[in-house]
C-alpha cells in the first residue's frame, strides 16, 4: 500500500518534470540555425520566506516580433536570428495572490533588440517584465538568461 502511494504521489512530478526538461531547445539545434531561443511568455514568482508563500509577479507574453505574430514552437520558445536588430512587441500582466490575471493593469510596451544583444547561437534567454516580482509598478522589460528574477525583494 505504502509503494503504491509513493508511486501515485512522486513518480509522476518526476516525469513531468523529466519531460519538462527533454523539451528545451537544444543548443545544438540553434546553432545549426544560427538562432537563439526566446521564451514566449514568463511570468515572475517568487517565494517569500517570512510568510512562507509565493507571491506572483508580472507576466509577460511576446504579441510581435517585426510587427508580426511570432511563430511559438511547441516548447514555448521563439527562434530569433543572432546579430539582428529588431523590435519585440509584449503584453504585461499584474497578478492576483492565487495566480490569476488581474486585467485592469494589461499594457502592451516595446522592446529593442540591437546587433549586440544576441551573439552566441544556441542560447535560451527570458524576457522578463521586470527585474524583480515584488514592489514594481508598470512593464520595464528586462532580458536574462535565467527563469528567476534578476532582484530579490526579501
Amino acid at each position: 500500500m505504502i509503494r503504491h502511494l509513493a508511486f501515485r504521489v512522486l513518480i509522476p512530478p518526476l516525469i513531468l518534470t523529466l519531460a519538462a526538461c527533454q523539451s528545451l531547445p537544444d543548443r545544438q539545434e540553434g546553432e545549426a540555425r544560427n538562432t537563439v531561443f526566446l521564451s514566449a511568455q514568463h511570468c515572475l514568482s517568487e517565494y517569500l520566506e517570512d510568510l512562507d508563500k509565493v507571491h506572483y509577479g508580472p507576466c509577460l507574453k511576446v504579441v510581435s516580433v517585426a510587427g508580426t505574430s511570432p511563430a511559438v514552437r511547441d516548447d514555448g520558445f521563439i527562434e530569433l536570428p543572432v546579430a539582428t536588430p529588431l523590435v519585440l512587441r509584449a503584453s504585461c500582466v499584474y497578478r492576483h495572490a492565487d495566480g490569476s490575471p488581474i486585467p485592469q493593469t494589461v499594457e502592451e510596451v516595446e522592446y529593442r533588440i540591437t546587433g549586440q544583444t544576441f551573439t552566441k547561437p544556441g542560447e535560451r534567454w527570458y524576457l522578463h517584465a521586470h527585474q524583480q516580482a515584488r514592489n514594481v509598478i508598470g512593464c520595464q522589460p528586462t532580458l536574462a538568461r535565467s527563469t528567476y528574477p534578476t532582484y530579490q525583494t526579501n
